[in-house]
């Protein structure tokens, strides 16, 4: 029997879901037993968490629009405090920088820093080129802060499910225990860990600089000429080759950084979705004239993947979407046998009672999730004009599609936040065809809220296994997210001022942008306009989702490590080719890594990962503001 405060190693991942990570790389933890006398919702806490985190969301911001992603940031929080107040706390006696009081802080800055799930890369920036209407930061600022606010309660009314009675893996939660347990364990360890961090953060935004503006280079390009080109004849278009398409390598360490951070299994389901997608349905589209370069197309870069992603995601989200219910389905039955039980199943977790002073108390759950969805519907109407009813039924629609989030992000830990978008819009277009703003916005509530209650049970598992309270991590989530909306949408005012012209480009690819933009125009005539074969597409998408997540659930571990992961395969769909294929390189320097120093991967691959994510996307940020500044 182990002692309730050691961390172990979770050796079978089989009864949680697909297995996207293999199990040595993010290993499951024991709970810790909860310390009621260490502080951990403290001002200087929260404070600082909402300092790192309101310049962390402009990574995510600077990264979602450069290849539709976000990351947890985390362990970049829980790393940059450290190295904030622990000299502080030797040199000048504030107090010592503990274990919990950490914690607290990286939930503030992971609510700030998750601010682009709101939409601030996804349907905003397409609702002001469909329609030219751009909100002015105030508006924006309150916008965004309504949408996460429902998402942070509804995550916290699904963290018993998820973490207590049905416990998933939420790698990113668990990641970040791991490091604030090494962090406080060895102070030798910790200042390597702060080492690695800001020399690889240099180390990347370095880079950027150079190839930017002392060695400019965009993307590097595989150029090898295809033997055919069916309809592409009738637009003009003498020669296909695979640049067209979009295959090569990006010179970006925030994507090695990404595949180093994802893993080696969710590097390769990229890849190979990416070969399906962009190797094989690409040209098909193309040749049989299901998607026309048009005046573009002999050219290289967004003009192709603007007119190849509007087909493409078809396929792809239907993967992301089927796959994620049909895991969803297979739990049905254990999840409405726990929801009903008073007594939680630890599925081989040595489960401790809670203090229930460190729980969210029902009375500040029930008013801040009324508060919120009050807040979310009158945000609605008053902004975009969009009715009641649709406002309300955008609300509601969140409770089932964060049910759906939490599964995936839980298992992958990776939030299909596109996939949920387009079942809101998809909705939106049944009930208000012809409407873009509602479409747009009433979708962007749905995704961007269920993304962030995804979000939020990332770092409530970190929580829970450090022993944590809840009721601290909810308070300082809450703070973090009004720093996170008032930040983020200046800095991205600042950053794109233009959407219309900026966006789509080769600068800016903005994928979401791009698939949000498409899916609204498409549904602005209802669902009699969606071209036949993007349907068949869709329709062949879903099979193929729920296949391989059956697949995932009733093979055998030697078999279905074969299988890749439906939502990592499916996101390829949506990217552009060079960012799966820098994706996968990341993943495979990875597994190199750990094969020639296992141990030294395991203690710095994360931070190494983070740091090149963080350093591009801060570095790239201010290149871009001071640019747009000095024109």
């Amino acid at each position: 029997m182990h002692e309730q405060n050691e961390f172990e190693e979770f050796q079978d991942i089989e009864d949680v879901g697909e297995p996207v990570l293999v199990e040595e790389e993010l290993p499951l933890l024991h709970p810790l037993p909860q310390d009621l006398n260490a502080p951990q919702l403290t001002v200087r806490a929260v404070l600082t968490g909402m300092c790192i985190g309101g310049l962390l969301s402009l990574c995510n911001i600077y990264a979602g629009l450069k290849v539709g992603w976000g990351f947890n940031m985390s362990i970049i929080a829980v790393l940059s405090s450290f190295a904030i107040w622990q000299p502080l706390s030797r040199r000048f006696g504030v107090g010592e920088w503990g274990m919990l009081e950490n914690n607290t802080c990286q939930t503030t800055a992971s609510g700030a820093a998750s601010i682009s799930s709101a939409g601030l890369v996804s349907a905003i920036p397409a609702l002001t080129i469909l329609t030219g209407f751009q909100p002015g930061w105030g508006q924006l600022a309150i916008w965004t802060l309504s949408v996460c606010l429902v998402g942070v309660f509804v995550g916290a009314a699904l963290r018993r499910q998820f973490l207590v009675v049905d416990p998933l893996p939420f790698p990113a939660g668990v990641a970040t225990a791991v490091t604030l347990k090494d962090l406080y364990a060895s102070g030798a360890a910790s200042r390597q860990r702060v080492w690695m961090l800001l020399s690889s953060s240099l180390l990347a935004g370095g880079w950027l600089l150079v190839h930017t503006f002392m060695l400019p280079i965009k993307k590097l390009y595989l150029s090898i000429t295809l033997p055919f080109l069916g309809r592409l004849k009738d637009v003009g278009v003498m020669r296909l080759n695979t640049a067209h398409l979009g295959w090569g390598i990006e010179p970006s360490l925030l994507l090695i950084g990404t595949g180093i951070l994802v893993g080696r299994h969710i590097a390769a389901s990229m890849f190979a979705g990416a070969v399906v997608a962009w190797g094989v349905l690409g040209p098909l589209a193309l040749v049989k004239g299901w998607a026309i370069p048009g005046a573009h197309g002999t050219g290289h870069g967004a003009a192709w993947y603007s007119v190849l992603v509007k087909w493409l995601m078809w396929p792809g989200v239907a993967i992301m979407v089927t796959s994620s219910l049909t895991a969803l389905f297979f739990s049905v039955r254990s999840m409405w046998k726990n929801w009903s039980s008073s007594q939680p199943s630890s599925d081989g977790l040595m489960l401790y009672k809670e203090d229930p002073s460190t729980l969210i108390p029902k009375k500040m759950f029930l008013v801040g999730m009324g508060g919120a969805l009050l807040l979310s519907v009158v945000c609605q109407y008053v902004l975009f004009s969009i009715p009641v009813w649709m406002g309300t039924m955008s609300v509601l629609l969140t409770f089932l599609l964060a049910v759906v989030a939490a599964r995936v992000s839980g298992v992958t830990g990776i939030t299909p936040k596109g996939a949920l978008g387009k079942v809101s819009q998809l909705s939106a277009g049944l009930f208000s065809p012809g409407q873009v703003t509602p479409n747009l916005m009433a979708a962007n509530v749905t995704a961007g809220a269920s993304a962030q209650s995804a979000d939020i049970l990332h770092d409530l598992k970190t929580g829970y296994l450090l022993g944590a309270s809840p009721r601290a991590q909810l308070v300082g989530q809450l703070f973090g997210i009004i720093s996170g909306a008032f930040v983020g949408s200046y800095a991205y005012l600042l950053l794109i001022p233009d959407p219309k012209k900026m966006l789509l480009t080769s600068e800016w690819p903005a994928p979401a942008v791009a698939v949000w933009k498409s899916v609204a125009e498409l549904f602005k005539d209802g669902f009699h306009s969606l071209p036949t074969s993007a349907l068949v597409a869709g329709v062949i998408g879903a099979f193929v989702g729920i296949f391989l997540a059956v697949g995932q659930k009733t093979l055998s571990p030697e078999k279905r490590h074969w299988l890749p992961g439906p939502a990592a395969f499916g996101l390829s769909f949506v990217l552009p080719a060079t960012a799966s294929a820098t994706i996968f390189l990341g993943g495979m320097l990875l597994s190199l890594s750990s094969r020639v120093a296992s141990s030294w991967t395991e203690r710095f691959a994360l931070t190494i990962s983070a740091g090149l994510i963080m350093g591009e996307s801060l570095f790239g940020v201010l290149t871009s503001i001071l640019t747009s500044l000095l024109r």
